[in-house]
């Protein structure tokens, strides 16, 4: 608490002194470490404490931890199941699940969500708390809501006003600085049939957080997000290699995107990676937005923040996220629900609509962000009869050693095609790595020739 008081004095006396153009009052942000937490979480516990209060998140690495490892053991792998929802008692829970939720278990008999206690594991760093602090009460939208203005790096808006706000946590959230491993991504037919779509090499930075980024305000050209691809297999994608990179003003600067093709023998610009363009990596069974549940800019749809609620999500995924062999993983219809953990959390419900005269695919969509990481951890997507087309799951574990909150696992399941893919799958191959940022030519369109080689 004493911690949180000296961490907020300074914003809310910028509130006092700037208050027309605060993101919230003084008022307001005075909640923040009294009544919610320093991103804006709600502090206290639920009615019935299956929803605990929070106590400053993990803090304590365990002790199977070997220092300077990728692998990090399941702080909770002891834990026993307290709720077993299925098709039996659905209509008992139907509250607290998502559509897609509803929809995997109303369809296929063998899945079922096993609900273990829920631990609010997130800590974030205090650079990043103090950061969130002062945005609270100066952060602002522009353009609609398409870009921002005096924002540090931190949470841009810990007291949300409306669904863009929400949606710019969700793309600022924080997850580390750079971090790197192979993965795979794997695609279930209909039949139950798993093939491997794409194994490679990813780097994601978010240079904003970067230790050695000049002190001040986010500037309207900066990028937030990078993520390099290079494609190993299978021998059909092997030496492709693609790039990305997003800035706070997708108007001033749009996304910037190069792909690399071997048998072009060339790096070309590739902006058609973005929106609903059919991601090959997921053999078009997701979009580019679809990646980590949303990305990109959002000029194609309204958002509106409908609120908070109480949702089982998955969360303190270890044993999935860190399993070693993807045939227990990828089972007919669904993925292992074995070795899958669910809890209890608030989010924040953000709905998504197509605005007139924009093309997309999905003509409505449903995000849920974890209120304690401000991560998208599952969505609802519809088409365009309003049906709904496909949902997908963010698989959450917290890098206790490192401070940073991980949904690099995550998956989208097609419910029209009854297929469903899972992406950013590391578990074979040790686990996710925490690095230093890259240098300026790594991260250069023409260092992608350089790593697609067959």
């Amino acid at each position: 608490m004493n911690l949180l008081k000296s961490l907020l004095a300074p914003a809310l006396t910028l509130a006092v002194a700037g208050s027309a153009q605060a993101a919230v009052n003084a008022d307001q942000a005075a909640k923040l470490g009294t009544t919610l937490t320093a991103v804006g979480a709600d502090k206290a516990a639920n009615a019935d404490g299956s929803i605990p209060a929070y106590t400053g998140g993990l803090t304590t690495v365990p002790a199977n931890f070997k220092n300077g490892d990728s692998y990090r053991p399941d702080p909770f792998g002891d834990e026993k199941p307290r709720l077993v929802i299925t098709a039996k008692n659905l209509a008992e829970q139907k509250d607290k699940l998502t559509a897609t939720t509803q929809a995997l278990l109303t369809r296929y008999p063998s899945y079922r969500l096993d609900v273990y206690p829920t631990h609010r594991s997130v800590a974030l760093p205090r650079t990043v708390l103090e950061n969130t602090a002062k945005n609270a009460v100066t952060a602002k939208t522009t353009d609609g809501g398409l870009s921002l203005e005096n924002v540090l790096p931190g949470v841009p808006f810990p007291i949300p006003a409306d669904g863009n706000e929400a949606m710019w946590n969700h793309l600022l959230r924080y997850q580390g600085v750079a971090m790197t491993n192979k993965y795979d991504s794997w695609n279930v037919d209909s039949s139950g049939t798993a093939s491997l779509s794409s194994t490679g090499v990813f780097n994601i930075e978010y240079p904003l957080y970067a230790p050695s980024r000049a002190v001040g305000a986010v500037a309207a050209d900066e990028s937030f997000y990078k993520i390099k691809l290079t494609y190993t297999g299978p021998a059909r994608r092997a030496g492709e290699a693609l790039l990305l990179m997003d800035s706070v003003n997708p108007l001033k600067q749009p996304r910037r995107a190069w792909q690399y093709l071997p048998g072009q023998r060339r790096v070309k610009l590739a902006p058609d990676l973005a929106y609903d363009t059919p991601n090959p990596g997921t053999v078009g069974a997701a979009t580019y937005d679809d990646a980590f549940l949303f990305n990109g800019a959002m000029d194609r749809y309204d958002f509106k923040l409908v609120g908070k609620k109480e949702l089982y999500v998955p969360y303190n995924t270890y044993k999935l996220s860190y399993h070693k062999d993807a045939r227990d993983v990828t089972t007919a219809n669904h993925v292992n629900p074995d070795l899958l953990r669910w809890e209890l959390h608030r989010v924040w419900v953000v709905e998504a609509t197509l605005k007139p005269g924009k093309r997309h695919i999905y003509s409505k969509r449903t995000f849920y962000l974890d209120e304690d990481s401000w991560i998208a951890l599952a969505s609802d997507a519809y088409d365009a009869r309003g049906q709904l087309y496909r949902g997908g799951f963010s698989h959450l574990t917290y890098s206790y050693d490192v401070q940073a909150p991980d949904t690099i696992n995550h998956m989208l399941y097609d419910l029209v095609s009854g297929a469903y893919n899972m992406n950013g799958f590391y578990g074979p191959y040790g686990g996710l790595k925490y690095i230093d940022p890259l240098s300026k030519a790594q991260w250069s369109a023409e260092s992608l020739a350089g790593t697609g080689i067959r």
